[in-house]
């Protein structure tokens, strides 16, 4: 059986407890900008939030590229989102690569030159690259002023955040 049947046969039975009431239009307090890396899928309970409360975006290398940014519009202008969290994490895997390696080999394995993507946004500084993906957000016209973006970093190994400077000093302030 692949994982997909396998899930789908354990969501036949697991639904029949679902709770209707979460089919509600959403009404998230905070979006949540983080990586698609499994360490990171028991991030909002370790914040002590409430499903219901959090628009969780996800992707790989918790980059705000133009997708992030048409979400966390909709999120604050539609939704009524008030803050803006972005949380990286150390021992990234894009920190293991630079994107024009990997961009050759797959040249080479494949014989092929795609258009997309055009960047794979590897990185090898996480607070570095913290502090760019909450520039890029705050940076666009379209996210009002008045929402606070801040950026973390969670450590994969205690399951503790830290918050990152905007201005390049991490500070001190964990399980913020």
């Amino acid at each position: 059986m692949s994982i997909i049947d396998g899930a789908l046969a354990a969501n036949s039975t697991l639904a029949d407890g679902y709770d209707p009431a979460l089919g509600a239009l959403p009404h998230p307090k905070i979006a949540v900008v983080t990586c698609a890396d499994p360490r990171l899928t028991s991030v909002v309970r370790l914040m002590g939030l409430p499903d219901a409360d959090v628009d969780l975006i996800r992707n790989v290398g918790t980059v705000v590229d133009d997708d992030v940014v048409r979400s966390l519009i909709i999120s604050t202008r539609v939704l009524g989102t008030r803050e803006i969290m972005i949380i990286n994490h150390n021992e990234c895997g894009l920190t293991a690569f630079s994107g024009d390696e990997l961009a050759a080999k797959l040249r080479d394995e494949t014989g092929s030159e795609p258009v997309a993507p055009a960047t794979f946004y590897s990185f090898t500084d996480v607070e570095q690259n913290t502090r760019e993906q909450m520039l890029k957000a705050r940076s666009h016209p379209w996210i009002a002023a008045d929402i606070p973006v801040r950026g973390f970093v969670f450590d994969v190994h205690t399951g503790r955040l830290t918050e990152v400077s905007a201005q390049g000093d991490a500070s001190s302030q964990t399980g913020a």
